[in-house]
């Protein structure tokens, strides 16, 4: 993952001001896990709860940044910070797609939370296999000069595409992709993600 995504830039001023607050890096993880859950939540209730867990889950990104730059800006990296964050990561994207699925029982019935931890699950795989694992390396695509996106910033979607009403092709469209990939990545092993 690089360290320098358009996302990166969005809240580097933002860590500049705070990191000589003394709040650490591992706090704003544990913020993001906060946040991360709590958007899982509100997409899992009825309306209009769902569209503020969309600006919620958009906040939790942010701050999945944000520890990052913490720790770099502050020379407060370690090991098991970086686990701590990846967990956290994992964590709230995966829970995000049990709550989607749980908010869909009125459209989709059992099938809602079924397709949520499809998604939940395959993310989950991924996470293993290209963390832990080492099975694979993500890369992120330069669109322009200064402008990097990593894999993992497309979940930006995720609210977005709640917002325009495609959550159901969203959560269908992740409980089949996710897992897809995990066993193609399971099948293949060591591949590089992404684009250079």
């Amino acid at each position: 993952m690089s360290a320098n995504t358009v996302i990166h830039l969005i809240v580097r001023p933002a860590v500049r001001r705070i990191a000589p607050s003394g709040v650490t890096p591992n706090q704003i993880t544990s913020l993001r896990l906060v946040t991360g859950l709590a958007a899982a939540l509100a997409f899992a209730a009825a309306p209009p709860w769902p569209a503020i867990g969309g600006v919620i889950f958009l906040f939790s990104m942010l701050l999945d940044r944000a520890d990052g730059e913490l720790a770099r800006q502050t020379g407060q990296s370690s090991p098991d910070g970086h686990v701590y964050d990846l967990l956290s990561d994992c964590t709230a994207n995966a829970i995000a797609f049990l709550g989607i699925g749980v908010g869909q029982v009125a459209v989709l019935g059992a099938w809602g939370p079924v397709l949520g931890a499809l998604a939940g699950l395959g993310i989950g795989a991924l996470f293993w296999q290209l963390h832990v694992l080492k099975l694979g390396e993500v890369r992120g695509w330069n669109l322009a000069p200064g402008i990097l996106v990593d894999p993992d910033d497309l979940m930006v979607f995720v609210p977005i595409l709640l917002w325009i009403g495609a959550t159901v092709p969203m959560l269908f469209a992740a409980a089949i992709i996710t897992p897809a990939l995990a066993i193609l990545l399971g099948l293949t092993g060591r591949r590089k993600l992404g684009a250079g």
